[in-house]
Order: structure tokens, then sequence, then C-alpha cells
């Protein structure tokens, strides 16, 4: 397979890519902050998810966009890890980037709890604050071992094409299976199987193969993967929402189902199908500003968005009082966008002040790290962010947990961290897609790297 090259903006990255995931990240925001119910009365802060309403769980099918977060992250992956010329580096780099974001948020949610139990708030809603605020850590954690097992995967594709993606396919059924019949504990396991299936789809846009698609084999794609979607929820012994309820007995995404591949199809089509229309819009100036801020800053407003949710319910739920509307009513639809815009602003601010710690940096030529400390990085970090993600950053029963869970993340990124300084990076391209990067240290000589793309997430 020859590598093609991607539809790119004006500043040498695949748009369509860096479309993806601006607008993932911006469904996932938006997503969590219109989902709450909340009301506050003698202490104890009542939850509802407006989701739950009846019929609503439709909307879910697109704006569970973790499927093509992984996807995109896949085809970012690909086009850099095509270029790299030590895999130990490449794995070193992007462990490290993901896990700086993640030192600001522990070092605030760790000590913020306490605080405020101390100056006289009830512990109930502070318990519930400190939760929300570590629950997301899941995807990192899941996206970490994703990194990790890229070189494989790498190769893989290359020697067996599609066949991978379906020996996915089937070990996720079989592990549904598993999980409906033995044990819901062994449905854990398609949290790799689901998501590195995603994952690969992305390597099969990047090399050329999806992006050749005409437009009515991409609505093709999209009428099967939903159609199997429907099928799966009709027969099976999956719910209809893609995203967990209170309540519900069974969830398609905590551990994921096999029916999210079906969603991955679905809305992988209908991507494909809208991306002529999404690439002119990308080439605009103010869209090619906007997708140049947010990709440098994905992580920060993921993980960053829940904490402004927790600030803005504690003012007006905690503090003054508000009670959401019911969901659906003239009400809701009136005071959603004021809720938005607050949260907005807070986010706003914590993106401010904490953003830097996701902006690239570039070694300055220290030692390279070894590759059994980079694969024990990847396990301790993701074992770490996944015990946050259970626990939070308050747990009354086990105190010290949530700070032996960070301990775990903060010697991973340790083990990876290497002393860097800040670079400029000039990103050429050739006709057949990017040309060597030069990269300068504040008047140091200049280095050579190849250029691909950034690998992420939310």
């Amino acid at each position: 397979m020859q590598p093609t090259r991607a539809h790119s903006s004006s500043h040498g990255r695949d748009s369509f890519i860096d479309i993806i995931r601006a607008l993932c990240v911006l469904a996932v925001i938006s997503q969590h902050w219109l989902m709450p119910v909340l009301s506050y009365e003698h202490g104890h802060l009542s939850t509802g998810n407006a989701l739950a309403s009846p019929g609503w769980w439709i909307v879910t099918w697109l704006t569970q966009v973790m499927p093509m977060v992984f996807f995109a992250g896949g085809a970012a992956n690909f086009f850099s890890f095509r270029a790299v010329d030590s895999v130990r580096d490449w794995l070193r780099s992007r462990i490290a980037r993901l896990l700086a974001p993640v030192v600001p948020l522990a070092a605030v949610w760790l000590l913020l709890p306490h605080v405020l139990v101390s100056e006289g708030v009830p512990a109930q809603p502070v318990l519930i604050a400190g939760k929300v605020a570590g629950q997301l850590l899941w995807f990192l954690a899941v996206y970490l071992l994703v990194i990790a097992a890229t070189p494989i995967m790498f190769k893989l594709y290359h020697r067996h094409g599609w066949r991978v993606i379906g020996i996915l396919a089937v070990c996720s059924l079989t592990v549904d299976v598993l999980r409906f019949e033995i044990s819901p504990a062994i449905g854990y396991l398609n949290a790799l199987f689901v998501w590195l299936a995603a994952h690969q789809f992305g390597f099969h846009y990047a090399d050329g193969g999806l992006r050749k698609w005409a437009d009515w084999k991409s609505s093709g794609l999209a009428v099967a993967g939903f159609g199997l979607t429907a099928t799966a929820v009709l027969l099976g012994p999956y719910p209809a929402s893609m995203i967990g309820m209170p309540g519900a007995p069974v969830s398609n995404m905590s551990p994921p189902t096999a029916v999210m591949l079906s969603l991955t199809i679905g809305q992988l089509g209908l991507w494909l199908t809208l991306k002529p229309v999404m690439t002119r819009l990308a080439e605009r100036p103010f869209a090619v500003a906007v997708l140049r801020w947010c990709g440098a800053r994905f992580m920060t407003l993921y993980l960053w968005h829940m904490p402004a949710l927790v600030v803005t319910a504690g003012i007006s739920v905690v503090g003054l009082g508000f009670a959401s509307p019911t969901p659906g009513s003239p009400m809701w639809f009136a005071v959603a966008p004021v809720w938005v815009g607050v949260a907005g602003i807070f986010l706003g601010c914590f993106t401010g002040l904490f953003g830097r710690f996701e902006i690239r940096r570039r070694s300055d030529g220290t030692p390279r790290t070894s590759l059994h400390r980079v694969v024990l990085s990847a396990v301790l970090s993701s074992c770490g962010l996944l015990g946050l993600a259970a626990q939070g950053f308050m747990s009354p029963g086990n105190p010290l947990g949530p700070v032996l869970w960070v301990l775990m993340v903060l010697s991973g990124l340790l083990l990876v961290r290497e002393k860097s300084i800040p670079a400029t990076i000039d990103v050429r391209w050739s006709r057949t897609g990017p040309a060597h990067a030069g990269v300068r240290h504040d008047g140091a000589r200049a280095l050579t790297a190849k250029a691909g793309g950034e690998g992420l997430a939310p």
C-alpha cells in the first residue's frame, strides 16, 4: 500500500482529521454540560440525566463520539509513526505529551475537596465533584494502551489489512457473549478490542484507502453501520442509548460492547459523506485559526471541562439553590445557553491557566529513554488513571487511594520525561506529503525531523 497525501489545511495537516477532533471535543463538552439534571436540598445534591428522557436516546447515536475520537487518533498516529526513526522515542514522546496535562488537574483536585469540606461545604456534593473531576480519565488510560500497541498494530495492518479489524470484531462479540452469559467483568476486555478496531479504521483512512471512497460508498457505509446498530438494539441485549444511563442494567460504554463497532462504522460513513463540505469550510482563515488553537489544547479542554461544570453547578445549584428545569421544557431550552456560557467562561479560564502544560516542547538532546522504561510508564500511568477514574479524587473510605493513583501517574510521566525547551517548527509540504520540518531551539543548530500528525485525542 502506498501512502497518499492527506487533504491538508494551510498549516500542513489533514484538515478532515483536525475537524473531527475539534467537533468531537465540542460534542463531548456540550453533552456533558447539558446532561445533568441537578437539585440541592438539605445538604444533598440530587443528580439525573437529561438524555434519560423518553426518546432522547437517539441523540446519543451522534453525540457519543468516542468511536471517532479513536478513529482520528489512529489516523494521526499513522501519519506520524510511518515517518519515525525510533519506535522508542515515538512512544516516549506520545506518552509524555498525554500525561503532562494531568499534572495540574491532579495537583488541584487532590487538595481542593479537602479544603472545601474544611471550609464547611457539605461533604456529599464535594464527594460527587471529586469523582466527576476524575471519571473521564478512563479515556486517557485506554488511549495510552492503544498508543503502546500502535507499533504492533501498524505491522499487523501492513501484513493483514482489513482482516485485523475483522478479528477484533470477532473478539469483541465473543467477549460480549461471555459477559452476558458468565461474568460482566469479562466485558472490560472490550475496552481494548473495540477501541483498537476504531483506531485501526484510522489507519485505513491515513493510508489512502477510505479517502478514495466515492460519496455513494460512504453513504452506504453509514446506512450499513447504523442499520447494524439498530438491529443489535432490537434483537440483542444492547440498550438503545450509546451512553450509560442511571439504573440501566447494561451499558454500551462502561465497558464498551460490540455495538460500538457498528456505531463506529455508521458514524465514519456519515463523516466521510460530509467530508467535501467540511474540508472546504476548514480552509477558511477563521476555521484554520480555531483548529490550530484547539489542536494544541485538546487534552486541556477535555480534562478541565468537567471541573468547569463542577464550579458552575457549585455556584448556581449548591450556592444559589438553582434547580435544573425539566429537560425539553421551554425553560430548559431558555436556561441552556446561559448554563453553557457560564461553564464556557470557567473552561476558558482553566485553559488559559493550564494549557501551557500541553503545548508541545522539543527535547534538547538529553539521553534517550529505554524501551522497557517506556512500557513500564504506559502500564503504571494507565493503572493510575483507571484508579482515579473509578475512585475519583476523594475517597472517604480510602483517603490514601487517590494519592497512590496520582503517584503512579507521576511515576509513569517521570519515566518518559526528558528535559525540553520551546521549539519553533516550520513544516513544509511537498507534492507527496509532509517534507522535513526545520526545528530550531533558540538559536541552536537546526534539527531535522519528519512531520506527520499529532496523536490524540479527547
